[in-house]
């Protein structure tokens, strides 16, 4: 199983960016899917979750800014990030908990990707 997230790059105080992140490979059944951020010399923080049925869950710092959603027929997860701050300059990372066609269930992470907020 890979995931490969994109979406991220270089905007100004107050825009907005899309992330995306694509689950391929020997997928029988995705659970919970996640976006986490980690600045440079810290821990990796949870930024938004969402279950398989839709349930979101965001962290206090972007309540209100972020959405976090999912395309269940193609292994896909979004997060929707607007009136975007210098503060959320951070490397972002897709984590999905995967159910394998041999039945193995594991959590997997995307490469990350960067995003930029200039002021």
């Amino acid at each position: 199983v890979q995931l490969q997230a994109s979406g991220g790059g270089l905007v100004q105080a107050g825009e907005s960016l899309r992330l995306s992140c694509a689950a391929s490979g020997s997928i029988f059944y995705i659970y919970d899917m996640a976006w986490y951020r980690q600045a440079p010399g810290r821990q990796r923080e949870l930024v938004a979750s969402i279950t398989r049925g839709g349930v979101a869950n965001y962290a206090d710092l972007v309540k209100g800014r972020f959405t976090v959603s999912r395309d269940n027929a193609k292994n896909l997860v979004y997060l929707q990030m607007n009136s975007l701050k210098p503060e959320d300059t951070v490397v972002y990372y897709c984590k999905m908990n995967v159910q394998s066609r041999f039945g193995a269930i594991s959590d997997y992470w995307g490469q990350g990707t960067l995003v930029t907020v200039s002021s």
